[in-house]
């Protein structure tokens, strides 16, 4: 059964107030929204900084087995980090259970500081089964969330990219007045990643590769030219439209990021003299002018050592150690500099990289592409640990690989996504992200409440049901938008609009009836903005909010 029916908007009758059929309405206090809009302002403060690890990082060798050091030194006679003497590995921490002790690379004494303060988190084993040891099409996976089955190898759009479009669904690629910033800013690397790639032509990301953040405006002006009006309908013509959105998308954002980066500063002056701290001292220095980007990716490369991963006789030295101090010290000084100027509570750092190394040495004091490795945590709401046991040694494949996933990767990321962004499940069901049990990483006083959780339909009267019950088409509306909900029982209901500071615009009481039941919100009079649509049973108080976006 279908049940269409109209819900009139009244235009305000004051600035502060509203007036439905003659009865003046007030704020909902104690609602849902009410909550979001007051004690969880602090989600949408919140930042993710995820750090590429390009080549394939030596796990092995960045976190060693303590209860297993004589296998792992059997499999890495030359290369293998000592436990004697002043370049021997050092202990992270001697109170864990013996599976958890590690020793961390010494070049990583940065890291072992973090851990100390709090500020620092090991996830062993992460990947996913039958990993894929191409460089190429491993970094595609970990970027669009895949692995390694026929599903999960088709993605042609990166899980960033779907979880911020998620998110943040009335963000299209341009600014808006709550969201003056892109939502994704990608440093380190000139070609643009997969990560945040969508299925749209909308960009909400920007790639600050190799550009001075302070004259970005300017810079882009310089490039493109006119757009063509008459595009071909071919492949051709599709990726020129392509270009000329990521072009329209870059100038849009250009000259807010010269704004925030000029409005900021650096508190730290001692970073190191690297890329990856070139890039880290710039996204703290976009944020502390003001930039609400969600997400930046940065990057470094060189971890593909083949040979002379170590200098001869001196494995506590070499190409490794030195990408391994290089990260362990930017990311320290990121976040000294952001607690001098008190916002390391709104930021968290993770790293992931393609695939680890062979558990075995090669024999040109270097490691040849693996399989599982680490990944690193980092920031004052992280939860210091060791999260999975050491690697088994004893259980290798034909070919000394290790094998035994621990932490899918994808469990790591969702757990990111929801319990310090704020996603909802729906999110995660965009992101392909659903039924991944989260990690216990973020500190349980920063862990987001589901009444804080940001993005697009959940259901509130059913959480264990997939299918979303409530809906808004079109979103965002410019005259009217159709409220569409799926119920299995009869109940009586009541359907309300509200501002974004959760002033009750207007409500109706209705009757749920089974199947399709259909209202029309006539949202001409409003005033363009953020809104939300509620709808509440009456039986048990148990509500759905959807965000609806009015546009002129």
């Amino acid at each position: 059964m279908k049940r269409r029916n109209f819900l009139k908007i009244f235009p305000a009758a004051g600035v502060s107030s509203f007036v439905v059929n003659g009865h003046a309405m007030r704020p909902f206090a104690n609602s849902k929204i009410a909550r979001i809009m007051s004690a969880c302002e602090g989600v949408e403060d919140r930042v993710l900084v995820l750090i590429q690890l390009k080549g394939g990082n030596d796990g092995l060798n960045a976190v060693i087995p303590i209860n297993q050091y004589d296998l792992y030194a059997n499999l890495r006679p030359t290369i293998k980090i000592p436990d004697t003497g002043t370049e021997k590995y050092i202990t992270l921490d001697s109170t864990l259970p013996i599976p958890k002790q590690v020793g961390i690379h010494p070049k990583m004494l940065a890291l072992k500081q973090m851990y100390d303060q709090g500020w620092a988190s090991i996830v062993q084993a992460a990947g996913y089964e039958d990993m894929n040891q191409s460089h190429f099409t491993g970094t595609d996976l970990w970027l669009s969330g895949g692995d390694s089955t026929p599903d999960g190898s088709a993605l042609n759009t990166g899980w960033m990219g779907r979880s911020l479009q998620a998110m943040y669904p009335e963000v299209l690629g341009s600014p808006t007045t709550e969201h003056p910033d892109p939502l994704g800013i990608q440093l380190g690397d000139s070609s643009p990643s997969l990560g945040f790639h969508t299925e749209t032509e909308h960009q909400n990301v920007i790639n600050l590769s190799g550009q001075d953040a302070a004259g970005f405006y300017s810079l882009i002006q310089t490039i493109g030219g006119a757009p063509l009006v008459n595009v071909p309908n071919s492949d051709y013509g599709h990726e020129i439209e392509y270009i000329q959105g990521v072009e329209q998308s870059v100038n849009e954002y250009a000259e807010r990021i010269s704004e925030v980066f000029n409005a900021g500063s650096n508190s730290l002056t001692t970073y190191p003299d690297t890329s990856l701290a070139d890039q880290l001292k710039t996204i703290a220095r976009l944020i502390k002018g003001g930039c609400k980007t969600k997400m930046y990716l940065c990057s470094m490369g060189g971890f593909d050592t083949h040979g002379s991963q170590i200098v001869e006789n001196n494995p506590s030295s070499g190409d490794h150690a030195d990408l391994l101090q290089d990260m362990a010290d930017s990311v320290k000084a990121f976040f000294d500099d952001l607690d001098q100027m008190d916002l390391a509570d709104q930021v968290v750092g993770c790293t992931f990289s393609e695939f680890g190394r062979c558990a075995r040495e090669n024999g040109s004091l270097g490691s040849d592409h693996g399989t599982l490795a680490p990944m690193f945590l980092f920031g004052k709401n992280i939860q210091a640990g060791v999260q999975g046991d050491n690697v088994n040694l004893a259980n290798l494949t034909n070919d000394n690989q290790l094998q035994g996933v621990q932490n899918d990767y994808r469990q790591v990321f969702a757990t990111l996504l929801q319990d310090w962004l704020g996603a909802n499940n729906y999110v995660l069901e965009q992101t392909m992200f659903q039924g991944y049990s989260k990690l216990p990483v973020v500190d349980s006083v920063a862990l987001v409440s589901p009444d804080c959780y940001i993005g697009g339909t959940v259901s509130i009267f059913d959480p264990n049901q997939k299918a979303r019950k409530l809906s808004v088409y079109p979103n965002p509306a410019r005259i009217s938008a159709e409220v569409t909900f799926q119920s299995d029982t009869t109940f009586d209901a009541r359907l309300t609009l509200h501002s974004l500071g959760g002033t009750l615009v207007t409500g109706t009481n209705i009757q749920i009836q089974p199947g399709t039941n259909m209202y029309y919100l006539d949202v001409s009079p409003l005033p363009p903005g953020h809104y939300f649509v509620r709808l509440e049973s009456k039986f048990n108080g148990a509500a759905e909010v959807v965000k609806l976006n009015v546009v002129r």
